[in-house]
């Protein structure tokens, strides 16, 4: 009689599903880093940079939190990969698990911090070419923020299967 198939999923979907999150939280890193505009009101010019809104600085953090995570667990999960052993057994599944949890949380409220403010920014501002801009790519890094943490639920859901089972 053939054992039962196994639920966990294939650790070069798994890797492929981190990459992804990784490409994501990159981009949306950059973008959001280098979102800058000058705003005039009347004869004075402002320059206004993502770091003046908490919202989007909040977005950076969870964006660069979770490149340092996506890439410890990208090398874990190549190693798992190409030796076929998982490093630190059960514990490590564990890990595993609530991590993808809590930086899944992480990007959901970052992506919806940054949502949040650019829609109420997007109400009060005038509509000036270099603010909407400023707004668009801001809205873009929360869009691509947003994509990566589909990857990360995903992950998180397979990093479930991965726990070990328990009677």
């Amino acid at each position: 009689m053939a054992p039962p198939p196994s639920t966990a999923v294939s650790p070069v979907v798994a890797l492929v599903i981190r990459v992804l999150t990784f490409i994501f939280l990159l981009v949306s890193v950059i973008v959001i880093a280098t979102t800058t505009a000058t705003s005039s009101a009347g004869s004075v010019e402002v320059k206004i940079k993502f770091n003046d809104f908490y919202a989007y600085r909040y977005m950076l953090a969870a964006g660069v939190i979770g490149i340092g995570y996506t890439l410890l667990q990208t090398a874990f999960t190549i190693f798992y990969v190409t030796t076929g052993n998982r490093l630190g057994g059960d514990g490590f599944a564990l890990l595993d698990f609530y991590g993808d949890k809590v930086l899944s949380y992480m990007l959901a409220t970052g992506a919806a911090a940054g949502f949040g403010l650019t829609v109420d920014l997007n109400r009060g501002s005038d509509s000036d070419s270099d603010t909407e801009s400023f707004l668009n790519k801001a809205n873009a890094a929360a869009a691509l923020l947003f994509i990566a943490f589909i990857f990360s639920a995903v992950s998180s859901v397979f990093s479930s299967l991965s726990l070990p089972k328990r009677t």
